[in-house]
């Protein structure tokens, strides 16, 4: 298959019939120190359609949450943020500090990864949603408190009238996590970014977290950035996968054909490295396969593939020169001088590399 350079522009996801409700062009952030600048992302795009789950992938350290943080336009004074992004045809990058709070929370909303460290702890759940919407939607004290009443029937929590005037350190850490996704989408955003929302959570508070932002999804129409390392929960929830690496986009497809034939040795190795059924045993103990080495120090931007140091199929050429995003058939996009060859077709549930939620990997 020929592969040919592609500008930009991702292709769109599979939900985007009426155009895209946020749209990231070459986004780049740096951080400014004394020092040293740390290149914390790099040529980020993406198109997120009314809907849709996009799911962004990496290690720890490879620009998942910066990016959705500038996004959202929470990053401190010493972020520098290059690109476009823009919602609903409204550009945010440079956007005054007034119109980025009137549309966060209303337009765009955030679950953050810890709850307890992101709920007020001296002010009980109830008035905190209630902020929300008496500041976005100028809902009366009475209203608005009728309405957290609802938003915490719709997303779980039981005995909602008793629970919206709890504090924070009453409830356990699913009910927290609950919580935020109550503050979230109570104006019925746009576009919901969701950092790790089921990190330390246990797998059946994890499954109706899930089962959460599914609803939302499906009732209102929402569009998800869904922040995770479990890559069982992309397979059961995203519709689309973007794999980040040092900061830069390596590899974007739908969710069936990036588990089915993963194209980039980076996404290989992260599907590789899940416990799944037929893993390699030593001694009687499973043993996953591993990425060697380390993800690089982005104080020190690399000039070609980052990935070139960790990677088998590396040559002289990979660390000096830079692999553009290139679309390699369809939707499906790739930076890699030396792609795998696409995976034979094969029935849904067959391929070993992914995560087969009736095995119980997903939940």
């Amino acid at each position: 298959m020929t592969e040919v350079e592609t500008s930009t522009a991702p292709v769109p996801g599979p939900r985007d019939g009426s155009g895209p409700v946020l749209r990231v062009r070459d986004l780049s952030v740096s951080f400014h120190g004394a020092e040293r600048t740390v290149h914390a992302v790099d040529g980020v795009s993406y198109d997120l359609a009314r809907g849709e789950v996009l799911a962004v992938v990496g290690e720890s350290g490879c620009g998942k949450s910066v990016t959705s943080m500038a996004v959202m336009g929470l990053l401190p004074p010493t972020a520098r943020v290059g690109g476009s992004i823009t919602l609903d045809g409204q550009e945010l990058v440079g956007a005054p500090e007034k119109q980025l709070r009137s549309l966060r929370g209303r337009r765009l909303s955030m679950i953050f990864q810890e709850p307890m460290t992101s709920l007020n702890p001296v002010l009980t759940v109830g008035r905190q949603i209630t902020e929300v919407l008496r500041r976005h939607q100028g809902l009366s004290r009475s209203e608005a408190r009728k309405r957290a009443v609802e938003l915490l029937g719709i997303v779980g929590i039981p005995a909602p009238r008793k629970r919206v005037d709890e504090y924070p350190h009453q409830l356990s850490g699913g009910m927290r996590q609950r919580v935020m996704i109550a503050i979230a989408v109570a104006c019925d955003p746009a576009v919901l970014i969701a950092d790790e929302p089921t990190t330390a959570l246990d797998v059946t508070v994890q499954a109706g977290i899930l089962d959460v932002l599914r609803s939302l999804r499906d009732r209102l129409g929402t569009a998800i950035v869904l922040i995770t390392h479990d890559l069982g929960v992309v397979a059961d929830t995203a519709d689309r996968v973007l794999v980040m690496y040092a900061g830069r986009p390596v590899e974007e497809a739908p969710v069936d054909e990036l588990f089915a034939s993963p194209r980039h040795p980076y996404t290989r190795g992260l599907l590789g490295a899940v416990l799944r059924p037929g893993s390699r045993s030593e001694g009687g103990r499973t043993r996953l396969d591993e990425i060697p080495g380390l993800v690089p120090d982005l104080r020190e931007q690399p000039v070609g593939c980052g990935f070139a140091p960790r990677c088998a199929s590396a040559d002289a050429d990979c660390p000096t020169s830079r692999p553009p995003l290139r679309q390699a058939a369809g939707p499906h996009l790739i930076a890699c001088h030396h792609p795998a060859a696409p995976a034979a077709a094969e029935p849904a549930g067959t391929d070993p590399s992914r995560p087969d939620p009736s095995k119980g990997t997903v939940r």
